[in-house]
This record gives C-alpha cells, structure tokens and sequence, in this order.
C-alpha cells in the first residue's frame, strides 16, 4: 500500500493541474501517505474531524495535525456545522478540490501500472480482497 500511496503521491507531483505549491511540497516529499487520508476521506459536502479520524483510523489528535497542515498549504477550510453550533466542518478550498482531483487521476493511473505490473488475475484478487477486508 505504502508504494501504491508513494506512487500517487509521484504522479500528483507532476500533475500540471496540481498548484504548482502543492507539487512541489510532493515532489519534496513533504505530503505524505498521512495526507493521503484527508483526501481519501473528507466528503464533498464537509465532515467532522471526529469523522475523518474514524475514517482513517487515527487519533483525533493526528488528524487534527494533518488538517492543520492542510489547512496552512491551502487545501481545506473549517467552517461552522449548521446542525451543531459548537462542531466545525472541515471542506475542500478550491485549491483543494484541484488537488483531490489530481489525486483521482493519479489513483487511476496507479491503478493501470499496478494490473500491468502483476497481471489482471492477481489485481483482481488483491481488490477483491481489499473489498473484503475492509468490511471487516
């Protein structure tokens, strides 16, 4: 997993869509797997940090770290809840959503890489597997 996020990461760093900020904070491996999970898991619409840290499986701490980075580099915002006054929600900016934008194409060329590298029957195996683990 840590070379497939590795990978991404490489592929998002040259991007072209990628703010050019942000690449290079990539390309210094300064963004890390850590980083990854804010773009996997924060919603569209907004989540709670509470929720992002379930979601990644961290610490309400680390993950309070990881969106304060993220908030410094321009990637997300916190914002009032309106269904709970004393909640915030953490959003994408719109430098944010360029980013996980980029990191969508990165995953799907990762992805391609990764079936011609070990062939489709094993890639199938391993997402099917992914699939079922993650039920758990």
């Amino acid at each position: 997993m840590r070379r497939f996020d590795d990978r991404v990461l490489h592929l998002m760093a040259d991007d072209e869509q990628v703010p050019l900020a942000l690449a290079h904070l990539a390309a210094r491996d300064k963004v890390g797997a850590a980083h990854i999970h804010i773009t996997r898991h924060l919603g569209l619409e907004g989540s709670r940090l509470t929720d992002l840290a379930d979601a990644a499986g961290m610490s309400k701490q680390a993950m309070g770290d990881l969106v304060n980075q993220c908030e410094a580099w321009g990637l997300v915002t916190r914002q009032a809840d309106p269904l709970d006054g004393r909640a915030r929600l953490i959003q994408f900016t719109p430098t944010g959503l360029a980013w996980l934008a980029a990191f969508k194409s990165a995953v799907g060329q990762a992805e391609v890489e990764f079936r011609a590298a070990v062939g489709e029957e094993v890639a199938t195996v391993v997402a099917l597997g992914l699939e079922a683990y993650a039920q758990v």
